[in-house]
């Protein structure tokens, strides 16, 4: 067999032109009259595999298909449509340059709204209004202050600050998010991360900041359908457009999303999905690792662990579904949710696990030690044992 094969070779070396020729294992001559720019090239090997492929859908399956990708398609172009009615023109962007300029180096008066112009503008929301009503009803007040960056809601004042220098816009998203902040906490659901274990901290810590984030895009969101456009082109034009976008895909086919918690969850979801995790991740850690007020790594501290009605608080509303009550198993458990994806944050985050684990045994490891000397001592007391020998005894343990 071996020599009908190297005749074949032979013959064909003289009638062929090689463009490359070399050996296998140094015996058997190869020649090739074509060169790939890959490294292996499996051209027919893939067209192949297309065609087993397409041999897999039926005419009736390739239509249906088409069907879902046309109306994906007439979907798609709609959103587009829409988002492009909030989308600023070169001029608004060198207006907003120039205005942020101002501002920096104090030539532009402060914002000229006022709080009672906010406030009227979010009471169009009927989630807004609601947040304001709940508000009222704790007695909570609003104040403009330059002494913070954006907004901050005083849970012990009972006071919600929002600095005057921003824009309308943003003033009326902060406002929305302190309020939801402030039902949070009535709720019982605004607790600090760190009181819980480092592992359910990192969920607690996120899905906090994603329920804040879901309800200004609700009410930025429902501004827009009453006519107060502002809100809803700030979300369109800033980082925020990706969940903004979610919570539209959602409630534009269907409005009754809006209530049932629908479009509310697709746009928690999404903040998930998003990279917004390691930035939220990496300053929850830095609070571990700073511990000032001894949550971490204090001994004697104990740790909560997350429950699903803990979640249920968080997701409450002031009508309509709790739109994260049914997916509370989910939250606490799929690795959307609970996956520390960034390698930098894993590794502290186990750092800060091992050095609680090892305090905490150790501590164990001292009580016990204590326990059984006082036990020692208390038995030898009445007696008159000199003290070389007491040590000796507390020693071996006797």
């Amino acid at each position: 067999m071996t020599n009908i094969i190297d005749n074949k070779f032979s013959e064909n070396a003289n009638s062929i032109r090689a463009r490359v020729s070399y050996t296998i294992n140094n015996q058997q001559p190869v020649i090739s009259t074509y060169i790939g720019s890959q490294p292996l090239f499996y051209m027919d090997s893939a067209e192949a595999d297309m065609e087993d492929e397409n041999l897999m859908f039926d005419n009736a399956e390739l239509g249906m298909l088409e069907n879902e990708l046309a109306t994906l398609s007439k979907e798609l172009k709609v959103l587009e449509g829409m988002s492009s009615e909030f989308k600023r023109s070169p001029e608004d962007n060198i207006d907003i340059f120039m205005d942020a300029r101002n501002t920096i180096i104090n030539t532009s008066p402060n914002n000229s709204a006022t709080l009672e112009s906010l406030c009227s503008t979010i009471a169009q929301s009927r989630l807004g209004k609601a947040f304001l009503e709940y508000a009222d009803k704790y007695n909570v007040k609003l104040k403009h202050s330059t002494q913070i960056a954006d907004g901050f809601y005083d849970r012990q004042s009972s006071i919600i600050l929002i600095n005057q220098n921003l824009s309308s816009a943003e003033q009326i998203l902060l406002i929305s998010r302190e309020l939801r902040r402030h039902w949070q906490h009535r709720q019982g659901a605004l607790i600090n991360p760190l009181s819980f274990h480092p592992g359910s901290a990192i969920i607690i810590n996120r899905a906090q900041n994603a329920d804040l984030i879901t309800n200004v895009i609700r009410v930025a969101w429902e501004l827009q359908l009453s006519g107060a456009k502002e809100a809803w082109e700030y979300i369109e034009n800033s980082s925020f457009s990706d969940l903004g976008r979610a919570f539209v895909r959602e409630s534009y086919s269907d409005f009754r999303t809006i209530n049932n918690g629908q479009a509310a969850t697709a746009v928690f979801e999404a903040w998930f999905l998003s990279e917004r995790c390691r930035a939220e991740d990496k300053i929850l850690i830095r609070q571990m690792l700073s511990d000032h007020k001894g949550y971490v790594f204090d001994a004697d501290h104990m740790h909560a662990s997350i429950t699903p009605s803990f979640i249920g608080a968080l997701g409450e509303m002031p009508f309509g579904k709790n739109y994260l009550a049914t997916h509370a198993e989910t939250i606490m458990s799929d690795p959307i949710f609970t996956e520390v994806r960034d390698r930098s944050n894993a590794n502290f985050l186990w750092f800060i696990k091992f050095e609680r684990t090892f305090r905490e045994t150790e501590r164990d490891l001292q009580s016990e030690f204590s326990s059984a000397s006082g036990n020692s001592a208390g038995k030898h007391s009445k007696q008159d044992i000199p003290d070389e020998e007491k040590i000796v005894t507390l020693y071996d343990g006797r």
